[in-house]
């Protein structure tokens, strides 16, 4: 073979194998410091790149102006004062910044370029994302009225791929100009994905950043009928369809062209379209946005690679049936506790009193109930306290008011009988205020028999209150356990001052949840409180001396809500660190990790016969764990915001969850599937109760309002307010002026109150709690 002779296609030179080794932006930063002179500079990051200065030198055919090369990677590296600011932004300063710079820091430089080209960088137009965003925006709320609820969730992770595609890309004025553009209208369901958005200006950001990479990295999985997909597909490759009334020349210019290409890009890329058979007018509007998002890290055993669509349904009901009936109690227990109501009426001559038996307490139909096997360990033996609590809950059954919501929808509430029924349907609510608190009180709680309330603050104690009136008297620290013989002499040995309000000081840092012990029930005072802190620990407090007896440690981070099994023995808690952790108050270690989790574990919640455990996440998600295996055995998505509240139903049918995305979505636990969501609130809701027979779920929250909703109701179709108050909200503007649901029965509007806890009594009571904010000054 001639030296003339051209290589044949399989061959390949040195230079040009060490030329494929390097990216196009690996060669135009060496080919940028060779023609400056850097060769120390040349010489670092040729032995990170693992090519030989001389043969790259020779091999290069690219030459790239200062200007060009500026713009291309200037963007890429911020300043370590101002993260948001770029260091190489001004062309006088750029080359001593590179030559400055150490080989592994150009590496981690060059890396945060990802996968896009120098060339692709300079060549880019932003405009067309756009227009492309407005064009689809157009398409979608120009469409039918029975197609626009499911286009609507396609705008969401095709707005969030564009501006992260834009920050990666370097164009941070274009990806702010966008943001500001068409954030609006998405803000009401996805305020917090957008906010944490808006703070990622640079790819540095973006690579670094888990949320921005689950959205580069997964499928984002939207759900939309046969002709709904059909429409899509219509338009994105044709530009026909949906057109609002005056568009001119619509979707088919030059420029319509390009901002569909854009949109198709992301659809192919980083969409997976779950194409159902049912028709469209088959489903409500919620049902199109629920299992939906970044489904893949959510559902568990699912995988990134899989080439079938994750879908929750699929891996609950591989689950199982699960066992949500009443737990029982011994044989020896129940019969005590006929033996004690028997003569309570004979002594107080009730002729109704008579009936209290727990065979009156039937157990809801459909449900499995669970055996005492299944249950977690407990004392072998019960005691006095366990007779009084269940004989007083017999009896809370016989008194309880009866509240039936259904009857407010059939009557005019302005009449006479719009009155009777509204005594019927809502329960009466006892609002207590907190005023002059500083910097706030995260949370707050009522004992079971609502004697006392406590609310943990941000100066890191709780206060106590008595909420009969009576004094809070501790036992005397030199008392000998001796010379307490009875209940007489016990009450000598307290203290002969008190107040009707005490102060628990032990944790460093804000406390975020406090929780009576259940172990006495509405019979008697609670012994015991809890408390979880950002101080990492969760503390024991003793009601009899008002002093903390044991510190939990464990959890790595901040600690969010503690709350009670209902057996009062177990405790669980979640955490920042991601887990959720069930212990005992015996051990000071936990006794189970429930990890799964992709963000804080925010709320947790016992289910009523104490096997399951719920928990709600800032990944959107709850899920449902079996509390002695460790195991999830149920996931609910069709949140589009962190959980801030969750709550079981007394008859273990329903598990009602409340987002920042300010709705509540109601869940049947055997199926794992959402019944309905309920819409209503104008800011993050806070707490969530059932009422006593499950048919009444109240909310309160930042809005300044307690909510009252029917649970058996249908839910679904939008009306304007008719109960409670018509004046208009600062949360939210007159665009959303018909977001309520059907199932919004009341509105109870506070003084400038947000709600940090509503609590049902066994009796349907419903008392709120919540800080008084106060004028705005002027």
């Amino acid at each position: 073979m001639s030296a003339n002779t051209p290589q044949s296609s399989g061959a390949m030179s040195p230079a040009q194998a060490e030329a494929s080794s390097s990216t196009p932006t690996d060669r135009l930063v060496l080919e940028y410091l060779r023609s400056r002179g850097h060769a120390n500079a040349v010489k670092a990051l040729s032995d990170v790149l693992g090519t030989d200065p001389s043969t790259s030198a020779k091999s290069s055919e690219t030459t790239v102006s200062s200007e060009e090369l500026l713009k291309g990677i200037a963007v890429y590296a911020q300043k370590a004062s101002r993260p948001g600011e770029n260091s190489l932004k001004d062309s006088s300063n750029a080359a001593q910044e590179l030559n400055s710079l150490s080989p592994s820091n150009i590496q981690n430089l060059l890396a945060s370029l990802g996968s896009i080209g120098a060339e692709e960088i300079l060549s880019t137009d932003p405009t067309d994302k756009q227009e492309g965003f407005r064009e689809l925006e157009s398409w979608v709320e120009g469409s039918l009225d029975m197609y626009r609820p499911e286009f609507r969730p396609i705008l969401f992770p095709i707005f969030c791929h564009f501006y992260l595609e834009l920050v990666q890309r370097g164009f941070k004025d274009a990806a702010l100009k966008f943001f500001s553009s068409f954030s609006n209208t998405l803000a009401p369901a996805h305020n917090a994905v957008l906010h944490h958005l808006s703070t990622l200006l640079l790819p540095a950001h973006v690579q670094n950043d888990e949320l921005a990479q689950r959205f580069r990295n997964e499928k984002y999985v939207i759900k939309m009928s046969r002709s709904g997909f059909g429409l899509l597909v219509g338009w994105l490759t044709e530009g026909v369809g949906g057109e609002a009334v005056g568009s001119g020349e619509g979707f088919s210019g030059e420029t319509g062209k390009r901002g569909r290409s854009a949109v198709m890009r992301v659809v192919n890329n980083h969409l997976r379209f779950d194409v159902t058979a049912a028709s469209t007018t088959t489903l409500s509007s919620s049902e199109w946005e629920e299992s939906t998002g970044l489904l893949s890290s959510l559902i568990p055993g699912s995988s990134l690679s899989s080439s079938s669509i994750p879908r929750p349904q699929t891996f609950n009901s591989s689950k199982g049936e699960l066992k949500l009936g009443p737990a029982p109690i011994s044989e020896e227990l129940r019969a005590e506790t006929d033996r004690v109501l028997r003569e309570h009426a004979m002594l107080d001559r009730d002729p109704g009193a008579q009936y209290d038996t727990y065979s009156r307490l039937t157990a809801p139909q459909g449900l499995v109930s669970p055996a005492v096997a299944d249950l977690p360990p407990l004392p072998p033996s019960f005691k006095t306290v366990d007779v009084q609590r269940e004989v007083e809950r017999v009896r809370d059954h016989r008194k309880r008011i009866r509240l039936e919501p259904s009857s407010l929808n059939s009557v005019d509430l302005n009449s006479a009988a719009g009155t009777a029924a509204r005594a019927r349907g809502l329960p009466s609510i006892c609002a207590y205020t907190l005023h002059d608190v500083g910097e706030g009180s995260p949370c707050s709680t009522f004992s079971p028999d609502i004697s006392l309330m406590a609310a943990g603050f941000a100066e890191s104690h709780i206060r106590l209150w008595s909420l009969k009136g009576e004094k809070l008297k501790a036992l005397k620290n030199d008392l000998s356990p001796n010379s307490i013989r009875d209940s007489t002499s016990l009450s000598k040995l307290q203290e002969k001052d008190g107040t009707t309000s005490r102060k628990l000081i032990g944790h460093s840092g804000p406390v975020y949840s406090v929780a009576f012990d259940p172990l006495s029930g509405s019979a008697a005072p609670p012994k015991y409180l809890l408390s979880a802190s950002a101080d990492a620990t969760v503390r024991l407090w003793s009601l009899n001396t008002y002093t903390n007896v044991v510190a939990y440690r464990g959890h790595q981070n901040p600690v969010w809500d503690a709350q009670w099994s209902p057996m009062g023995v177990y405790f669980a808690t979640g955490s920042r660190d991601r887990t959720a952790r069930l212990w005992s108050t015996d051990r000071v270690s936990c006794l189970r990790i429930y990890a799964g989790h992709l963000s804080d574990v925010d709320c947790v919640r016992f289910h009523p016969n104490s096997l399951y455990l719920a928990t709600g996440s800032s990944d959107w998600t709850a899920r449902l764990w079996d509390v002695q295996r460790g195991t999830c055995i149920r996931v609910f998505i069709g949140h589009q915001g962190t959980l801030s509240s969750l709550a079981m139903s007394p008859d273990g049918k329903y598990l009602a969850s409340a987002g920042e995305d300010l709705a509540i979505n109601l869940w049947d636990l055997g199926s794992g599937r959402r019944i309905k969501k309920m819409t209503g609130h104008t800011a993050s809701i806070y707490s969530l109760a059932f009422s006593a027979e499950s048919s009444l779920l109240v909310s309160g929250g930042a809005d300044w309002t307690v909510r009252c909703w029917d649970v058996k109701s249908s839910g679904g179709q939008n009306k304007a307010k008719e109960n409670g108050s018509s004046e208009v909200s600062p949360f939210r503007g007159e665009e959303n002026e018909n977001f309520e649901t059907t199932d919004l029965v009341a509105t109870f509007p506070t003084k400038r109150t947000p709600i940090l806890n509503v609590h049902f009594t066994p009796r349907n009571l419903c008392l709120a709690a919540g800080v008084y904010l106060g004028s705005d000054p002027k």
